[in-house]
């Protein structure tokens, strides 16, 4: 578990399992509020992250990237998961439509937003997760926090999942 700098985690997923189990993992950890931001070329991880966060809420419906919708509600778990794909956005005056910022304001769930650098100007917190090729199976993940409360989550995470 190489450190890039001390706010920042490093590691590998070695299988899509395995980067469920890490969303589960944060899931556990999580409040309204929080805001996890995704990143990564497509097939990378994100998807297979928030289905981990989804399990770990208490959502037992399957969770698929919400491509075409943009947000899909999953207000049935623990705390309520909205999550967004941005992929499909072509400007970030197009996100105003989504209504993303409306779930942000709420403050009653958790927020995760694939293909998030697509608007990296509308969140000025929350924790960013990226996702790279390693090979087939394998993705590289780097949480960096940005923000107090996302700070304490990475801290956390880092406890919970590697016990440093």
């Amino acid at each position: 578990m190489p450190v890039i700098e001390p706010n920042t985690l490093d590691f590998f997923s070695h299988s899509p399992e395995q980067t469920r189990r890490l969303g589960a993992r944060l899931a556990q950890l999580l409040e309204p509020g929080d805001i996890i931001l995704l990143t990564g070329t497509l097939g990378a991880g994100k998807t297979h992250f928030v289905q981990g966060l989804a399990r770990g809420l208490g959502v037992q419906r399957p969770v698929r990237s919400p491509t075409f919708t943009l947000v899909s509600e999953y207000p049935e778990g623990r705390i309520p998961l909205y999550h967004a794909d941005l992929y499909r956005l072509n400007s970030e005056a197009e996100l105003e439509t989504v209504g993303l910022e409306e779930y942000m304001e709420r403050g009653d769930g958790v927020v995760a937003v694939e293909w998030a650098e697509k608007a990296a100007d509308w969140f000025p917190e929350g924790m960013w997760i990226r996702f790279e090729h390693a090979d087939d199976a394998k993705r590289r993940v780097i949480m960096k926090p940005v923000g107090e409360r996302a700070l304490r989550l990475l801290h956390a995470f880092r406890q919970a999942a590697f016990g440093r």
